[in-house]
């Protein structure tokens, strides 16, 4: 029988809690900033390629789905608890799905943030012809280009499918992921070692 394996509490996660803090911070700071130094609609430089443009957004990133801030609020809330529970679904998070949970988590709550207390998000970062946006969009895009990655393609090429072999993918002591090493496969869990038949013994 395969033993139960205890589960860290996101809480606990003090790498990822420190990265969605150090994220919410800058965030937070950045828009404190942009809000006290410049009017709005008020750019600085006047011109040019990278602008610092103060702008209100009721959408969501990057200026799509205008004036939806309630459904926006809700829908927050909903994809932060996705995020918690796509992290209390891995046996092990690896370091970079934490990391992409830690950039998710923090970005969404610094919008969340705004919403609730201003009615809309201050966006700032004005790049080119590209929309308006902030320290949370950016966070909340690049963490979902590193999901993306880890599930469409680490996944894909994991060795769940390429030790086939072994006759499993996951570890019998504790389901953690078989990961290949010289002569066999270690979990990356526990440690076990499953090592490769040689045919000709």
């Amino acid at each position: 029988m395969i033993p139960d394996i205890p589960r860290t509490p996101i809480y606990r996660d003090w790498f990822l809690v420190q990265l969605a803090l150090l994220v919410f911070l800058i965030d937070q700071f950045s828009k404190f900033v942009v809000r006290d130094q410049l009017l709005w609609r008020q750019s600085f430089p006047d011109t040019g390629f990278f602008r610092f443009t103060h702008t209100h957004n009721t959408g969501s990133a990057f200026g799509i789905f205008q004036d939806q801030n309630t459904a926006l609020i809700f829908v927050s809330i909903i994809g932060v608890a996705i995020l918690v529970l796509i992290y209390r679904s891995q046996v092990a998070p690896s370091g970079l799905l934490r990391l992409s949970l830690g950039l998710q988590i923090g970005g969404a709550v610094g919008n969340l943030l705004d919403r609730l207390r201003l009615g809309h998000v201050t966006d700032f970062m004005d790049v080119g012809d590209w929309p308006v946006f902030n320290v949370a969009d950016a966070s909340i895009v690049t963490g979902l280009v590193l999901l993306a990655y880890i599930f469409l393609i680490l996944e894909s090429g994991s060795v769940k499918e390429s030790g086939p072999d072994s006759g499993y993918g996951w570890c019998p002591v504790c389901e953690g992921e078989m990961r290949d090493v010289v002569g066999g496969w270690r979990c990356s869990t526990c440690g076990v070692k499953e090592r490769t038949v040689d045919p000709a013994r």
